[in-house]
């Protein structure tokens, strides 16, 4: 029998790429270290992909996986989960990534609340809004909106599968949304709220001070590199 040893070489190639990309794939991430940077500027880590030990509350599905946060919704799960410490004024940096029709919420100077029960405080949508099943949503419900109070700018979300990249800043009662390099949202609580119906927005949204929250919807949401710098 004769070999052909060219083929061989170029299977044994193949094998050895191949292979390679899923050992990189299923690799967890490494450690977040802030930037040099980011420590003369006061940053904090509140999730560097070793440690759930900055977070509380719903524990059973905000899970530490691969160096990531990943929201695994579970029968009979429930809840949300809280930073264990409360800010007031600051800029939070971090980087999440949704599967398609993926559905999550950022909360911000949140009152804790036992699970499973609802949430108490402000959300910032996090949503493929571009999912066909969310073709009908009002302008304050998409990617980056105060929801349902101050409509976020479309066209910079990542397709699913894909990481973004997003700060939020949060002086008094102006929010800013940044996403990936692009400034999505720029408002003010007060005269946004001054707009609206009594009763149809929760009071909390007007907190001062509270707990940084995920907020989940029953889908999978990975979050990672999660810093904090109080102004």
């Amino acid at each position: 029998m004769k070999w052909d040893y060219k083929y061989i070489a170029g299977a044994l190639l193949l094998w050895c790429i191949t292979w390679t990309n899923v050992l990189a794939q299923q690799a967890p991430e490494p450690p977040f270290h802030l930037s040099k940077k980011e420590k003369r500027q006061g940053y904090k880590i509140l999730f560097d992909g070793t440690s759930m030990e900055h977070w509380m509350g719903n524990l059973n599905e905000y899970v530490l996986e691969e160096g990531l946060i990943v929201m695994r919704p579970k029968s009979g799960g429930g809840g949300n989960l809280y930073s264990r410490g409360s800010y007031s004024d600051f800029i939070l940096r971090f980087e999440f990534l949704l599967e398609p029709a993926g559905n999550n919420g950022l909360g911000l100077r949140q009152d804790y609340v036992e699970p499973p029960a609802g949430y108490s405080g402000m959300e910032l949508q996090i949503l493929d809004n571009e999912h066909p099943d969310y073709r009908s949503l009002e302008p304050g419900q998409y990617h980056g909106s105060v929801y349902k109070i101050i409509a976020a700018k479309r066209g910079f979300l990542k397709p699913a599968g894909a990481w973004n990249v997003q700060e939020v800043r949060a002086l008094g009662d102006h929010i800013q949304v940044i996403l990936n390099g692009e400034m999505i949202l720029d408002g003010h609580l007060n005269e946004a709220t001054a707009k609206l119906k009594p009763g149809s927005f929760q009071k909390a949204v007007l907190n001062k001070s509270g707990h940084i929250a995920f907020l989940g919807h029953g889908s999978v949401v990975k979050f990672r590199n999660i810093r904090i710098r109080e102004r």
